[in-house]
C-alpha cells in the first residue's frame, strides 16, 4: 500500500512537473496578449527553415509589420483599446487562408508572418497586400471607429543567409524604409543594408565629432545691397572628419538631429561664433557694429533650458547680445506656434536679434508672422538662383520683400552669385 501511494505521488508529481514545463515552454515562445508566437519561436522556426533550404531549396519569406499612428491611439484613448487593437489585428491576420504561413507578434504594435514555399517575390507582395488591407479595415473600440495602417518590410531566404537574426533584421530595415517612403511596403534589397551600415557608422562617427570638438564654422559674409559695406556674418558649420576631409551639413544634419547631437553640437556652434567676433572686435578687426548670425535648430528651441543655454554662452564669451542674431527656420516657428512664442520673446528679452532663415519654402501662417518677435526674413537661395525678371519665382521674391516691408522687418537674399541678381534684388528694394 505504501509502495503503491509512493508510486501515485511520482505520478503526480511528474505530471505536474510536465504541466509547469509546458506552461514555462508556452511562456517563452508565445505572445501573452495573442497567444501568437514570439520572437524566440520564430527565430527557432527561421533556423529551421534554412537548414532545410540547404536540402530542398525551397524559399520563403519575412514579411514584417509595424502598425502607425499607433501610439497615437494609444495616447488618446489609453491602453486597453490599443491592447484591444492588437488582439484584433492578430485575429484577422490569423485568418489568411494561406497554406504554410505562421503568424507572430513580438511585442509593441509589430507583427511578423512566415510565408513558406514561394515561388517568386510575388507570392509575397500578394500576401502583403492582402495583410494591408485587413490592417486598414476600420476598428469598433469601446463604441468607437478607429483607422490605422500598416508599413511592411519583406525579406525573402536565398544563399546569403545562415542566420534567423539576420532575415529578420533585413525586413525590419525593409520596413522602416517603407515607413519613411510613405509606402506600404518595400522589399530588402543590400543596397537597403549598405545604407544603414553607412547610417550606422555615420552616428558613431558623430558622437565622436562632438566629443572631439572636429567642427569647424566658416564665415559667409552678409553685405548691404546699398553701399556694399559689411553688415556681419553668418556661421556655417562644416565637420572636419578624419579621413573624409570637410564634410557638407546636408550628410549630417538629419542624422544629428535623429540621435539627439544637434543640440551639444549648436551649443559648439554658438560658442565658437560668439568666441570668434569678440576677438575680432577686441582687435580691432572688425566694427563694433558686426553681427553674428548663427542656425537654431527645431529641436533646440523645445528644449527647456535653451534661454539658460544662451545666457550663459553670452556672459562667458562676453558677446554684445545685440550682435548676435539666432535663425530659425520657417517650418520650425510654424510647427508649435504659439509656444515658439513665447520662447522667442524670451529669447528677445536677452537682447539677441531674430530670423526666420529659408522663407518662402515652408507653409507659413501669415496670421501668426506678424506675432513672431523677429527682426530679419531670409529669402531661400532656391528663389534667387532662379530669379528672372517676370518669373513665377521672381514674384515669391518681390512678395517677401514687400511683407517684410509692411512687417517693418529687415530682409537678406541668400546665395546672390550674379550681377543681375544683384541690382535686381537691390531695385525691388532688398537690403542685404
Amino acid at each position: 500500500t505504501e509502495l503503491e501511494h509512493y508510486i501515485q505521488q511520482l505520478e503526480v508529481s511528474s505530471t505536474a512537473l510536465r504541466e509547469s514545463h509546458e506552461k514555462l515552454h508556452h511562456t517563452v515562445y508565445h505572445d501573452v496578449l495573442t497567444g501568437l508566437p514570439n520572437r524566440n519561436y520564430f527565430v527557432d522556426e527561421i533556423n529551421n527553415l534554412l537548414e532545410a533550404r540547404v536540402q530542398t531549396g525551397e524559399d520563403f519569406a519575412i514579411i514584417f509589420l509595424d502598425l502607425n499612428r499607433f501610439k497615437t491611439i494609444n495616447d488618446s484613448l489609453g491602453y486597453s483599446v490599443g491592447d484591444e487593437m492588437i488582439r484584433t489585428v492578430a485575429q484577422r491576420l490569423g485568418s489568411s487562408g494561406v497554406e504554410g504561413c505562421s503568424v507572430g507578434r513580438f511585442g509593441g504594435d509589430e507583427f511578423a508572418v512566415i510565408m513558406k514555399g514561394i515561388r517568386s517575390p510575388g507570392d509575397a507582395i500578394a500576401l502583403t497586400n492582402w495583410i494591408n488591407s485587413q490592417v486598414a479595415q476600420p476598428y469598433d473600440l469601446l463604441g468607437r471607429h478607429v483607422f490605422t495602417s500598416a508599413s511592411v518590410g519583406i525579406a525573402i531566404s536565398d544563399d546569403r543567409y545562415s542566420d534567423a537574426e539576420e532575415l529578420l533584421r533585413d525586413a525590419d530595415i525593409a520596413m522602416y524604409n517603407a515607413k519613411e517612403a510613405n509606402k506600404p511596403f518595400v522589399i530588402f534589397d543590400q543596397i537597403m543594408h549598405s545604407r544603414a551600415v553607412s547610417l550606422l557608422e555615420l552616428e558613431t562617427d558623430l558622437r565622436l565629432a562632438v566629443e572631439r570638438h572636429e567642427f569647424e564654422l566658416f564665415y559667409q559674409p552678409i553685405v548691404s545691397l546699398g553701399d556694399t559695406s559689411l553688415l556681419g556674418f553668418e556661421a556655417l558649420i562644416r565637420w572636419n572628419h578624419p579621413s573624409r576631409g570637410l564634410v557638407t551639413p546636408g550628410e549630417f544634419i538629419d542624422t544629428a538631429e535623429s540621435t539627439g547631437l544637434m543640440i551639444p553640437m549648436t551649443l559648439q556652434v554658438l560658442r565658437t561664433a560668439c568666441e570668434q567676433l569678440t576677438r575680432w572686435k577686441r582687435s580691432r578687426l572688425a566694427p563694433r557694429s558686426l553681427v553674428m548670425s548663427v542656425n537654431l535648430s527645431a529641436s533646440h528651441l523645445s528644449q527647456p533650458d535653451v534661454v539658460d543655454q544662451l545666457n550663459g554662452i553670452i556672459e562667458e564669451t562676453g558677446i554684445d547680445p545685440s550682435c548676435l542674431k539666432l535663425e530659425i527656420t520657417e517650418s520650425a516657428v510654424m510647427g508649435n506656434a504659439e509656444a515658439v512664442i513665447e520662447v522667442l520673446k524670451k529669447i528677445q528679452r536677452l537682447g539677441v536679434q531674430l530670423s526666420i532663415d529659408d522663407f518662402g519654402t515652408g507653409y507659413s501662417n501669415l496670421s501668426y508672422l506678424h506675432r513672431f518677435p523677429i527682426d530679419t526674413l531670409k529669402v531661400d537661395r532656391s528663389f534667387v538662383s532662379t530669379m528672372e525678371e517676370g518669373t513665377e519665382n521672381g514674384e515669391i521674391v518681390r512678395s517677401v520683400i514687400a511683407l517684410a516691408k509692411a512687417l517693418r522687418l529687415s530682409v537678406i537674399a541668400e546665395g546672390i552669385e550674379s550681377i543681375h541678381q544683384f541690382h535686381q534684388l537691390r531695385i525691388l528694394g532688398c537690403e542685404f
